[in-house]
C-alpha cells in the first residue's frame, strides 16, 4: 500500500515531456518581422494606386504631345482652366455689364478686351481680333448681344438680343393651295370649309385635296415646337464655340445685366427679307402623294426583282 502511494506521488511530480513543451512553444510563437514585411509588400496600397494612375496620365499626355506635334497634352481638349487668360479671368471674378457698357468692348480700344454677347452671356474673343476687331468679318457681333442675328442671318437688321418670333425661320412655308391655319374670318362659305362624311370623317368642301383644319392646327403646333427647339440648339452651338469647347481660344467671362421687363419694352420684330427667303418650302399635297407613290412603286419593283 505504501509503495503504491509513493509511486503515485512520483508520477504527479514528474516534469512534462520535452516534446509537448516544444510543440506548445512552437504554436504560440508570434510571426517574425520578416513575415510581416512580406505581407505588407504583397498588399496594394493607396499610394501604389495613385502612382499607377499618375504614370498612366503622364504617359497619355506624352503620347498626345508627340502625336499632336507639341500642340496639345490632352488630345485636343483644352478646358478653360488650362488656358492662361481664362484662368486669370476666373480669378478676377465675373464681368457684369449693361448693354450700353458692353458697347465699349468692340475692339476699338486696344487696351480693352473684345467681348461678344450671346443670349445674355458675355464671352471673350480677344484672341481673334482679325475676325471680331475693327474691319473683321464678324465685327458687328463685337460689343453687343446680337442673338437674333445668329438665327436669322440678318446682320444689319437683327443685331438685337430679342429672339421672339425668330423660330419662324425654321417653320415650313405652306404652298398656295393650302389654307393658312392662322387666317381670320368665317370659312363656311369658302372652298376651305370642312364637311362631315357619312362615316364621320372631316373633309374639305368639294373634295378639295389637303388636310382639314384640325390636322393643320396639330401640324402647326408640332412644327413651331420643333422650330423653337432648333433655335435653342443653334444658340447652344454658338455658345459651345464661344466657351472654347470646339478648339477656339474663347471663354466665358460674365453676363449682361438688364432691368426687369426689358424685353417687353422692345418693339416686336418680324422676319427680315433674308430670313423669309431661308424658310423651308413644304411640298404640295399632290407632290407628296406622287413622291410616296414613286417610293412605294420602287419598293414593289425591288421586291419583285429580289423574289424572282
Amino acid at each position: 500500500m505504501a509503495s503504491d502511494k509513493s509511486a503515485l506521488r512520483s508520477r504527479k511530480s514528474a516534469p512534462p515531456s520535452t516534446s509537448d513543451s516544444t510543440s506548445d512553444s512552437t504554436s504560440k510563437t508570434p510571426p517574425s518581422r520578416a513575415d510581416a514585411d512580406d505581407d505588407s509588400r504583397n498588399k496594394l496600397g493607396v499610394l501604389d494606386v495613385l502612382r499607377l494612375l499618375g504614370g498612366a496620365a503622364l504617359l497619355s499626355c506624352a503620347l498626345s504631345w508627340y502625336i499632336s506635334n507639341g500642340e496639345s497634352l490632352l488630345w485636343g481638349w483644352r478646358p478653360w482652366f488650362v488656358r492662361g487668360q481664362a484662368l486669370r479671368s476666373w480669378w478676377r471674378g465675373p464681368v457684369i455689364l449693361t448693354d450700353e457698357q458692353l458697347l465699349a468692348y468692340d475692339g476699338s480700344d486696344p487696351a480693352k478686351p473684345i467681348y461678344v454677347g450671346l443670349n445674355g452671356t458675355i464671352y471673350d474673343v480677344s484672341t481673334n481680333p482679325h475676325t471680331y476687331g475693327p474691319g473683321g468679318s464678324y465685327h458687328f457681333f463685337a460689343g453687343r448681344d446680337a442673338a437674333r442675328a445668329f438665327i436669322t442671318g440678318c446682320f444689319r437688321e437683327d443685331l438685337t438680343p430679342d429672339l421672339r418670333g425668330a423660330e419662324e425661320v425654321f417653320v415650313p412655308l405652306d404652298p398656295d393651295s393650302e389654307p393658312d391655319p392662322a387666317a381670320s374670318g368665317d370659312p363656311r362659305d369658302s372652298d376651305e370649309a370642312e364637311v362631315e362624311t357619312e362615316d364621320g370623317r372631316l373633309v374639305r368642301k368639294g373634295g378639295k385635296a389637303g388636310p382639314v383644319k384640325a390636322e393643320l392646327r396639330e401640324r402647326a403646333e408640332r412644327e413651331w415646337e420643333e422650330a423653337r427647339s432648333k433655335v435653342h440648339d443653334a444658340i447652344e452651338g454658338w455658345a459651345k464655340t464661344y466657351r472654347g469647347e470646339t478648339g477656339k481660344e474663347y471663354f466665358e467671362v460674365g453676363w449682361i445685366k438688364r432691368e426687369k421687363g426689358w424685353l417687353e419694352r422692345l418693339e416686336p420684330r418680324g422676319l427680315c427679307e433674308g430670313a423669309k427667303n431661308m424658310r423651308p418650302k413644304r411640298k404640295k399635297e399632290g407632290e407628296k402623294r406622287a413622291k410616296e407613290g414613286n417610293v412605294k412603286g420602287r419598293v414593289r419593283v425591288g421586291e419583285k426583282k429580289g423574289g424572282g
